[in-house]
């Protein structure tokens, strides 16, 4: 299991629809070493506190696998061609993981860095923003469907973390996925 990607971004103003909104869903890739802090990385903000940031949510994380699944819907939704990329933290994740996807983390669940600890918490669940950021109104839905939502992290040792480094996923209590923990709220 690898770390490809540590991404941050900053709240700023967005235009989405008719109204302007706080966001920071925009993350880009940064070089090196990045502090862990407990409610999460030096130089990452979240705009809107109720639903995201705080200890148990202190970071996101999403697989890199899916990465293909979203350039294909979006070359089909017309916002993007079929040779394009989608940069790391393009779905406004903080980490873009390798190796490792939600049917198979459990709340719980730790991910060792060679500077930190992080634990699984629970799953994300997208909103009116992904669609903007995604580029068209169905990326929420297509996200419900596919249970590609990723996960947030607590911190358990702060410490840094950096692109590059590889991980190890020990197993806590596996109760319940990420996935299961998703569709069962998703279908509520």
């Amino acid at each position: 299991m690898k770390l490809l990607s540590v991404n941050v971004g900053l709240a700023h103003e967005r235009l989405i629809g008719q109204r302007k909104v706080l966001t920071a869903i925009d993350k880009r890739p940064v070089e090196g070493e990045v502090a862990v802090q407990p409610l999460g990385l030096a130089g990452d903000e979240q705009a809107d506190l109720s639903v995201h940031g705080g200890l148990s949510k202190a970071v996101y994380a999403y697989p890199s696998e899916h990465y293909a699944f979203w350039r294909t819907v979006r070359a089909q939704a017309q916002v993007s061609g079929w040779d394009d990329s989608l940069p790391p933290g393009a779905l406004g994740e903080n980490l873009t993981l390798e190796g490792v996807l939600e049917d198979g983390l459990y709340v719980g669940d730790r991910l060792v860095f060679p500077g930190c600890v992080l634990a699984v918490s629970e799953p994300r669940f997208p909103c009116f923003k992904f669609n903007a950021v995604m580029g068209f109104a169905q990326a929420s839905k297509l996200m419900a469907q596919s249970g590609f939502c990723g996960s947030y992290l607590a911190v358990i040792e702060p410490g840094t973390i950096a692109a590059g480094q590889n991980f190890e996923l020990v197993p806590g209590p596996r109760e319940v996925s990420i996935r299961e923990l998703f569709r069962a709220r998703v279908k509520a």
